[in-house]
């Protein structure tokens, strides 16, 4: 495959990947602001733009601000709409791999953004929310539905599982370092979908240590960040099958594997305990090693360029 469509297919994935989680970040930090009357929300939306990588004064940080930079800003990759145009863009130089279900669904969603934002404004941002995520599952859904599972899945679903490590601890970021103005466990489980499974799988009261366990642990829940890095590995180890045909048989051959293969072993031998008890370490180490991660497959796949980074430079 050319490394030109495999780089596009990479930030498909991780691009509709990041607007669905996004919204999914932004819908818990507006339900907090409604039901919560006395939180300090000029803290809250800094907390939250420095957790995304967006520097802001403390003094300059309001919903307004935080709407505009993380949901609606055009051009930021950063941002829900900039994601969603950006996943589109990349989809016209992969249209050949690609069905035209998959295509479709994108370019209707990257044109019904304006009437979106427009909504939006002027009803509040929650139909955005919900319209990203369906639209966001809708092309998931087709892909799965109607691609081979050969490179061109392979690169999607690589690019999908590290955008979903990243942004999953970031999810749980909000709820670990906001202190006394963070969200309920059961709104985080909420927002990523996994407040039903979680009672199916505990058969109780929301417990703050088992939620976190539940979002990063847990084998069976697919956006558990043990289940994404689970799926990148396994991912990676299909594309660099063919170096063993080539005579590599020691250890594995990229160093991307290698990245996303001593987070997923720190994740399953590491005693919870231990994992709990420096939690904020282990999500900014799993954001790193994303990062890290993302640069070795440009490195190994891709063309001889920049990796497309959408934290800025010196911030996290």
């Amino acid at each position: 495959m050319l490394s030109r469509i495999a780089e596009s297919l990479f930030w498909i994935g991780r691009y509709v990947e990041r607007a669905d989680d996004t919204a999914r970040i932004l819908d818990v930090h507006t339900q907090r602001l409604v039901e919560d009357p006395w939180i300090d929300e000029q803290r809250a939306c800094h907390n939250l733009l420095a957790l995304m990588g967006v520097p802001c004064a403390l003094e300059e940080a309001d919903t307004e601000r935080v709407l505009a930079t993380l949901a609606f800003d055009r051009v930021a990759p950063s941002s829900i709409v900039g994601a969603l145009s950006a996943a589109r863009e990349n989809a016209r130089g992969a249209r050949e791999v690609l069905s035209a279900e998959i295509w479709e669904s994108l370019n209707v969603t990257h044109n019904a953004l304006p009437q979106q934002r427009t909504m939006a404004r002027r009803y509040g941002p929650h139909s955005l929310y919900r319209f990203v995520r369906e639209r966001s599952a809708m092309v998931f859904g087709l892909a799965d539905a109607t691609m081979s599972r050969d490179e061109s899945w392979l690169f999607l679903i690589l690019g999908r599982s590290l955008e979903r490590v990243d942004m999953t601890s970031r999810m749980l970021s909000t709820r670990v370092l906001a202190g006394d103005a963070a969200p309920s466990w059961t709104l985080v489980l909420r927002s990523t979908g996994a407040y039903e499974p979680y009672l199916r799988t505990y058969r109780g009261a929301v417990n703050s240590s088992r939620a976190a366990e539940f979002l990063l642990l847990d084998r069976l829940f697919p956006r558990s960040v043990f289940a994404a890095l689970e799926q990148a590995e396994g991912c990676l180890a299909e594309l660099e099958r063919s170096n063993v045909r080539d005579g590599h048989r020691i250890g594995v051959s990229g160093e991307a594997h290698r990245i996303v293969g001593r987070a997923r072993t720190m994740l399953e031998f590491m005693g919870t305990d231990e994992i709990l008890a420096k939690l904020p370490t282990r999500l900014d180490e799993l954001q790193r090693t994303c990062s890290a991660a993302s640069e070795a497959v440009t490195s190994r796949f891709f063309t001889e360029q920049a990796p497309q980074v959408w934290v800025p430079e010196g911030v996290g």
